[in-house]
């Protein structure tokens, strides 16, 4: 699956549109990482386990809405987008979208 942030893939030609597909997580955190996070946040730097947890959520979004846009029939994705928010506390959604479609 070929996948673009932007509207075309160079030298490709698009013989097809398919439609909106998506994929989504939410995850919450976990208490004992937020004590570790705690500590971290008190001498500064990379909170590794909210980084490893964001890119896990990435990932897993990103598996969901290459699976829609397969179903479809596509053999690619363009006007890849991700969006991120918070669902409640201690909770966010991992929102990844595009165009699945059709490449020559």
């Amino acid at each position: 699956m070929l996948l673009s942030t932007t509207d075309t893939i160079p030298g490709k030609t698009i013989t097809k549109h398919l439609g909106v597909v998506r994929g989504n997580t939410i995850r919450a955190r976990h208490v004992g990482k937020d004590i570790l996070a705690g500590l971290r946040n008190l001498v500064g730097g990379e909170i590794a386990e909210y980084t490893k947890l964001m890119g896990e959520s990435r990932e897993q979004a990103m598996d969901r809405m290459i699976e829609e846009a397969q179903r479809l029939g596509a053999n690619a994705i363009v006007g890849l987008r991700f969006s991120t928010s918070e669902v409640m506390t201690h909770a966010a959604e991992i929102l990844v979208y595009g165009t699945a479609v059709v490449v020559e």
